[in-house]
């Protein structure tokens, strides 16, 4: 009994500094993300090369 109850308050204790981290990051700026070496998260980037739209019409 004794131990069961040890295992659930750390795991309890866990949860708690995980939900506190998680909580403080998404408050954070995004420069202080960068500053603490947080990565962004990566956003989509379409890239369209030179010349993209004369080799297209060539191909009409």
């Amino acid at each position: 009994m004794l131990k069961t109850t040890a295992t659930a308050i750390a795991a309890l204790k866990t949860w708690q500094r995980t939900v506190s981290r998680r909580r403080a990051i998404a408050e954070m700026t995004p420069d202080r993300l960068r500053d603490i070496g947080d990565a962004e998260a990566p956003a989509p980037v379409l890239e369209i090369k030179a010349g993209l739209v004369t080799n297209l019409i060539s191909m009409r």
